[in-house]
């Protein structure tokens, strides 16, 4: 080890494997939750293969269900669910779904720990781009259904639509607090297995860049190593599955696994270790509809190509992880590797062929890219320019 770290972590309880979720109740019990508030979208809340396992699971302790997330994650969502929270006099809120999903979940934690109101609190959205978090916020605990490995982070984002009455234009930003982690993962394939495998394919490219990223960036630890490398490792074995056809609970138990290690210690107090990759998904799904997992299929090859031209990018180590360690060209090896599992997703491979921008815009997009906050984490020596990464756009496209 060359230099020294710092490594501060407080991830909730993890529990995983096939029928986990039954372990439900007995989790909620052993940190002394009596009524939860399950909180989801509506076709999760109305497909008895998704919700009845977790309605099951809670027996005793199922306060009532939240079926109305939208993809939006918006803060008149929460503001709804913190009243059916107060209302079914819950202690703990579950979390069921995609990202979006847990998303509302942390917001309405916020919601139910703040005794500002609503309007207040959508002011300082758009003053601020975030949300202040108070002192206590609700409980919540993750169940994840899809791969975009949003279970073990202390974030969230948040919009707000002029229709809702709050804002006048709409508005959006991002949450980061410890405050903010799960008490307690459920990561059950059983219940994964449940979601559309297109979902599912778009989603998992998301939390696979996140292992990708995780190795690369600036403020990398030698613990996030060892649990990223693993589960890329997992990850890239594991998704070639959906190349295959059906993907059933027993082809996902490596990919969950994965899926959590490459998570594991990721979203810590001092920072995050997502970086370009991200940046430009963000720059990408803020003003388009593009969805977040098809930008990342399409854009990562073509960003890895272009950090790989500026730095290392400790491309060993990813050829390592990726099961090409022993490639004369690490960083052409990765880069086709990812490739292929992005194939293998069946995800789009062109920008035109997405909801995105046209070569008009690209500079402004480019420009969004550089102003987000993860492409700080890229690494040392990588001077990134607008022209550049309008760059990186055009051969996307």
């Amino acid at each position: 080890m060359s230099e020294r770290f710092r490594f501060a972590y407080e991830p909730g309880v993890i529990r995983a494997g096939r029928g986990c979720i039954g372990d439900l109740e007995a989790e909620l019990a052993s940190q002394g939750f009596e009524r939860a508030l399950v909180v989801c979208g509506s076709t999760v809340g109305s497909t008895p293969t998704v919700i009845d396992p977790v309605t099951e699971g809670l027996g005793e302790r199922l306060a009532g269900v939240f079926a109305e997330t939208t993809p939006e994650k918006r803060l008149a969502t929460a503001a709804a669910a913190v009243e059916s929270y107060r209302t079914h006099d819950a202690d703990v809120l579950v979390g069921l779904g995609g990202g979006s999903s847990l998303d509302v979940a942390k917001l309405t934690a916020i919601l139910a720990g703040d005794d500002r109101a609503i309007q207040t609190v959508a002011d300082e959205l758009v003053e601020t781009g975030t949300i202040s978090v108070p002192d206590d916020p609700a409980p919540v605990v993750a169940v994840p259904t899809t791969l975009a490995g949003a279970d073990l982070s202390q974030g969230a984002g948040v919009t707000a639509d002029p229709a809702s009455g709050l804002v006048d234009s709409a508005a959006s930003g991002g949450i980061s607090d410890p405050k903010l982690m799960p008490r307690a993962v459920l990561a059950d394939p059983e219940l994964v297995a449940t979601t559309p495998k297109s979902i599912l394919a778009a989603s998992a490219m998301n939390g696979f860049d996140k292992g990708i990223e995780t190795l690369y960036a600036a403020n990398a630890t030698p613990i996030t190593d060892a649990t990223a490398s693993r589960g890329l490792e997992l990850l890239a074995h594991g998704l070639q599955a959906f190349e295959d056809g059906a993907v059933d609970a027993a082809a996902l138990e490596p990919v969950v696994e994965g899926l959590l290690l490459v998570q594991y210690g990721i979203w810590r107090p001092d920072g995050v270790t997502m970086s370009l990759i991200h940046a430009f998904g963000h720059g990408l799904t803020r003003t388009y509809p593009v969805q977040q997992g098809a930008a990342h299929a399409v854009v990562a090859p073509h960003v890895l190509e272009y950090l790989f031209a500026q730095v290392d990018a400790r491309r060993g180590l990813l050829a390592e992880s990726l099961g090409v360690g022993d490639a004369a060209e690490p960083a052409t090896a990765v880069v086709e590797r990812v490739i292929e599992i992005r194939d293998a997703l069946g995800l789009p491979t062109r920008l035109r062929d997405v909801e995105g921008p046209e070569p008009e815009e690209f500079e402004g997009v480019a420009r969004s890219i550089l102003a987000d906050s993860f492409a700080a984490n890229a690494p040392p020596g990588f001077e990134p320019t607008v022209e550049e990464i309008a760059g990186v756009l055009e051969n996307a496209y």
